[in-house]
């Protein structure tokens, strides 16, 4: 849903672009209210199909407890989380951090697992983490602690009980110890062989060194509660000019498109 936000603000963008000819701006609908009524209709559209999920992966639940909140665990969105945030504006967000090292070494074996390879060397999966860490402590930065929670990995190793309370009162659920069950197995392994080794002599030293100094940094730093406009305004300024050049690639692709259906007719 992340490449969704986006195109949905690009189609805001071309449906305001002649202001009060255009429909959107002629209706005043403002790109958030036109975020919301999307994300209001993916929220009831996921939760009106919960029973077939259920039912599929043979879930049994009294019907007295209906589940009306849904979890997507999927990395990328470390890179959406402002289109997401407009989509679903009373979403929350939790930034599991973990050391690099083992995040790298499960990326270079990521095909065990999904047939595709998720990065083709070392150095890449350095850059990846750090792509995605760095905009999730950004956006740690714009919305503050009580929309975005980052939690230790190694406390989900250390201390599980600490950690699934801590999520729990994030999300403001009550605390289960069935909650963690799912930590006695391993969950989304990479299948990492023991004596795999990840090192590689092309890798930029730089990039590792980055990266490391990062994920220690953040170890030592707490988390700040406040929220910052002023950085939530950097990400928004950072949206919005992707926005622009999206659409305007799609506008030169779309005349190009007629020019050559023209030329077409005229050869014809």
């Amino acid at each position: 849903m992340g490449q969704f936000g986006l195109n949905v603000a690009i189609s805001h963008r071309i449906g305001t672009a002649r202001n009060n000819r255009s429909m959107l701006s002629a209706m005043d609908i403002s790109r958030e209210e036109f975020f919301a009524n999307f994300g209001r209709s993916i929220n009831d559209l996921i939760l009106s199909h919960r029973l077939d999920l259920e039912r599929k992966r043979k879930m049994t639940r009294p019907p007295t407890e209906p589940k009306m909140r849904w979890v997507d665990g999927t990395p990328e969105y470390s890179l959406h989380i402002y289109a997401l945030h407009k989509l679903f504006p009373e979403a929350v967000f939790i930034h599991v951090l973990r050391d690099v090292r083992d995040v790298v070494r499960s990326m270079l074996n990521f095909h065990r697992v999904a047939g595709t390879h998720l990065v083709q060397n070392e150095e890449q999966a350095y850059k990846y983490w750090l792509r995605m860490v760095k905009a999730c402590v950004q956006a740690e930065r714009a919305y503050g602690s009580g929309v975005v929670h980052r939690l230790s990995y190694t406390a989900l190793i250390d201390d599980p009980v600490w950690a699934i309370r801590s999520l729990l009162e994030f999300v403001d659920e009550p605390y289960s110890a069935r909650c963690l069950d799912p930590l006695s197995r391993r969950i989304n392994s990479s299948n990492v062989p023991p004596d795999f080794v990840a090192e590689d002599p092309a890798t930029d030293p730089s990039v590792v060194q980055d990266a490391t100094n990062l994920y220690a940094k953040l170890q030592e730093m707490a988390q700040s509660a406040e929220a910052s406009p002023a950085v939530a305004d950097e990400i928004e300024a950072a949206f919005t000019k992707r926005v622009e050049h999206m659409a305007t690639v799609d506008k030169q692709l779309h005349e190009a498109r007629r020019m050559i259906q023209t030329l077409e007719k005229a050869g014809s």
